[in-house]
C-alpha cells in the first residue's frame, strides 16, 4: 500500500471521527434541553441530573475548544480542566441535595413520558456512536478517540440507570427509584470531576476535532518544506 493511499485513508478516518464527535455534542445539547425541561415538569431529580450532566459534557467540550483558540494551548490546559472539574462537582452537589430531599419526602417524582422516551432513545443512540468512534479510533490509532468512545459508552450506561429509575417509578410506583438513579449520577459526576482535576479527563471532543485539522495542516506543511 502506497504512502499516498495510507494518508488518504487516515484523512477519511479523521473526517469520520470529527463528524461522529460533532454529532455526539449536538445530541448532548438537545438531550440536555429536553431532559431538564421534562425533569422540572415531573419533579424528577434523575432527569434533571441527567440533563445537567449533558450540559457539563457540552461545556467541557467548549472549554477545550476555547483552550485550542489560545496561542499556547498547553498553558491553558490546567485552567480548562479545572473549569470542567468544578462544573462536575457543582452538578454532583446539586443533584445530591435534590435526591436527598426527595427521599426525605419533600418532593416525589411523577411519571414522565418524555423522560422515558428520551432515555430509551439514548440507550440506543449512545452505544452506536461509541462503537462507531471506537472502531474508527482503533483503525486510526488514536488513543484520544478510543478514550472518548469509552466516555460515550459510560453515558449510555448512565442512560440505562435513569431509564430504569423512571420506569420503576411509572410502572410500580417506586418513587424512591428516581432518587436512587439520581445518586448514581452523583457518583458518576464526582468521578468525572476528580479525573478532570487530575488531568485525566477524556472530555477532549472539540479539541480532538481541532487537533485533527492541525495535524493535517502540519503534515501538509512538512511535505511542502521537503519538496
Amino acid at each position: 500500500m502506497t504512502a499516498a493511499v495510507i494518508d488518504s485513508r487516515r484523512e477519511v478516518l479523521r473526517r469520520r471521527i470529527r463528524l461522529i464527535v460533532a454529532g455526539t455534542i449536538a445530541y448532548n445539547a438537545i438531550e440536555a434541553v429536553v431532559a431538564i425541561s421534562a425533569g422540572a415538569a415531573a419533579s424528577s431529580a434523575a432527569l434533571i441530573g441527567f440533563g445537567l450532566d449533558s450540559v457539563v459534557e457540552v461545556l467541557s467540550a467548549a472549554a477545550v475548544a476555547w483552550q485550542f483558540t489560545r496561542r499556547d494551548p498547553e498553558r491553558w490546559e490546567k485552567p480548562a480542566l479545572r473549569v470542567i472539574a468544578v462544573s462536575f462537582f457543582l452538578l454532583a452537589a446539586y443533584v445530591a441535595v435534590t435526591a436527598v430531599l426527595a427521599l426525605a419526602g419533600f418532593a416525589r417524582a411523577e411519571h414522565s413520558t418524555v423522560g422515558l422516551v428520551l432515555t430509551a432513545v439514548s440507550v440506543v443512540v449512545m452505544p452506536l456512536l461509541s462503537l462507531a468512534e471506537y472502531r474508527t479510533g482503533r483503525e486510526l490509532g488514536s488513543a484520544t478517540a478510543v478514550a472518548d468512545s469509552r466516555q460515550t459508552l459510560i453515558c449510555a450506561a448512565l442512560s440505562v440507570v435513569v431509564l430504569a429509575g423512571l420506569a420503576l417509578n411509572s410502572l410500580l410506583g417506586w418513587w424512591w427509584a428516581d432518587s436512587v438513579a439520581a445518586l448514581v449520577i452523583v457518583v458518576f459526576a464526582v468521578r468525572e470531576g476528580i479525573e478532570a482535576w487530575r488531568g485525566d479527563s477524556c472530555a477532549t471532543s472539540v479539541g480532538m476535532i481541532l487537533e485533527g485539522d492541525h495535524d493535517h495542516d502540519a503534515h501538509h506543511d512538512h511535505e511542502e518544506a521537503h519538496r
